[in-house]
C-alpha cells in the first residue's frame, strides 16, 4: 500500500511548521498563491563583499572563496542553503552546500579555477524533511506517540522517491512504507530508529524539493587573476639599453635574449617602461650622468618634449 493512500484525508496538526500537500486540487491552489511572504528565510550580512557588492572581490586561480551569511526564519524550522557560482563563460550554475557554523551564521565555499570574472550568490529555504526529522527525534526522546508524525514524514520521503526515480527512488519509497507498516510506531523503538536513519535521510535532504527559495539577489562578482598576481618579483628593462651592437638602440627581439638571465636572478615578471618620445629638458647622459652630450639619447620619458610627458 502506498503511503499516499494511508495519507489521504490526513489533516496535519498545527505544530507541523511546513506545508502538507494532499491532492491535485491542493497542488493547483498551492501553485496559484503568491510567493511574497512565503520565502521565509532572511539572508543578511554576506561576506566577502565590498561596498554592498558594488565592487568585485579578488582571488587568484586555485584559491577558495569562503562565503558566509546570517540565515534565519520564523518559527523553529530547520534550513538548508547553498552557494551558487559560475564563471562568466558558463551559463549553468554550480553549487556547494552551506553549513551552520554558529547561531545563525552559515558558511560555504567554492574554488575559482580560471582567470576572468566569476559570480556567486546564496540560496536558502525552509527544509521540511530536516524540520520533521528534528521534531521526530525530540518526540522519541520524550516518549511521545509518533504514529501521526510518521505519516507526515513518510509522505515527504515517498514524494522524494517519486522525484528521484531509479533504484534510489525505489529504496526511499520502500523506506517510507516500512515506517508506517511497523507495529511499534506508538513507542518509537525500531520504527523510530528506522525513521532517523542517517544514510537514507541524507539522500532525502540531497534531493529535497526546494519550495519558496530565498535568494541573496543579484550575483556578486569575483575577479580571478593569475597566480603570480598574489606575489611575484618584477624586473624593469629598458629595451633600448640591450642592443648587442654599439650605436644601435635595442629592440624587443634583443630583450628576448635576456629572458633566461632575468629568470635566473629570481624574477617572475618582465615589464617595460611606457613608450614615450625622447624628451628635450633635463636630459641625462650615460650611467645617469647629469651632463648629456649631443650624441646621447637623453631621457626616454618625454620630459620637455612637444608631445608632452612627465
Amino acid at each position: 500500500m502506498k503511503v499516499s493512500q494511508t495519507f489521504k484525508g490526513f489533516v496535519p496538526p498545527p505544530e507541523l511548521d511546513f506545508p502538507i500537500r494532499t491532492g491535485k486540487s491542493s497542488e493547483a491552489t498551492f501553485a496559484m498563491l503568491p510567493l511574497e511572504g512565503r520565502c521565509r528565510v532572511a539572508i543578511e550580512n554576506i561576506t566577502p563583499v565590498i561596498d554592498g557588492g558594488r565592487y568585485p572581490i579578488k582571488r587568484t586561480v586555485g584559491e577558495r572563496v569562503v562565503v558566509e551569511a546570517d540565515l534565519f526564519a520564523d518559527s523553529h524550522v530547520l534550513l538548508s542553503a547553498v552557494v551558487k557560482y559560475r564563471s562568466d563563460d558558463h551559463l549553468e550554475w554550480e553549487e556547494s552546500p552551506m553549513i551552520r557554523v554558529a547561531n545563525d551564521r552559515w558558511q560555504g565555499e567554492f574554488t575559482v579555477n580560471q582567470v576572468g570574472i566569476s559570480f556567486y550568490s546564496i540560496e536558502a529555504w525552509v527544509d521540511p524533511f530536516k524540520s520533521w526529522r528534528e521534531d521526530l527525534r525530540k518526540r522519541i526522546e520524550a516518549g511521545q506517540e509518533i504514529s501521526v508524525h510518521l505519516l507526515a514524514g513518510a509522505k515527504l520521503i515517498e514524494d522524494t522517491g517519486d522525484r528521484v526515480g531509479g533504484p534510489m527512488g525505489e529504496r526511499l519509497r520502500r523506506w517510507a512504507n516500512e515506517m508506517v507498516s511497523n507495529g511499534d510506531a506508538k513507542s518509537g523503538g525500531a520504527t523510530g530508529e528506522l525513521a532517523l536513519d542517517e544514510t537514507l535521510g541524507n539522500q532525502v535532504i540531497r534531493h529535497a524539493e526546494r519550495s519558496f527559495v530565498s535568494s541573496s539577489g543579484g550575483s556578486l562578482k569575483v575577479v580571478v587573476e593569475p597566480t603570480l598576481a598574489r606575489f611575484s618579483a618584477w624586473y624593469e628593462m629598458f629595451p633600448r639599453s640591450f642592443s648587442p651592437e654599439p650605436g644601435r638602440p635595442g629592440t624587443f627581439k634583443d630583450c628576448e635574449m635576456q629572458l633566461e638571465r632575468v629568470a635566473k636572478m629570481g624574477f617572475d615578471v618582465l615589464y617595460f617602461p611606457p613608450i614615450h618620445p625622447i624628451g628635450q629638458s633635463f636630459r641625462k647622459g650615460k650611467n645617469n650622468n647629469p651632463e648629456c652630450q649631443p650624441d646621447e639619447p637623453g631621457s626616454p620619458w618625454a620630459i620637455g618634449g612637444a608631445e608632452g610627458g612627465h
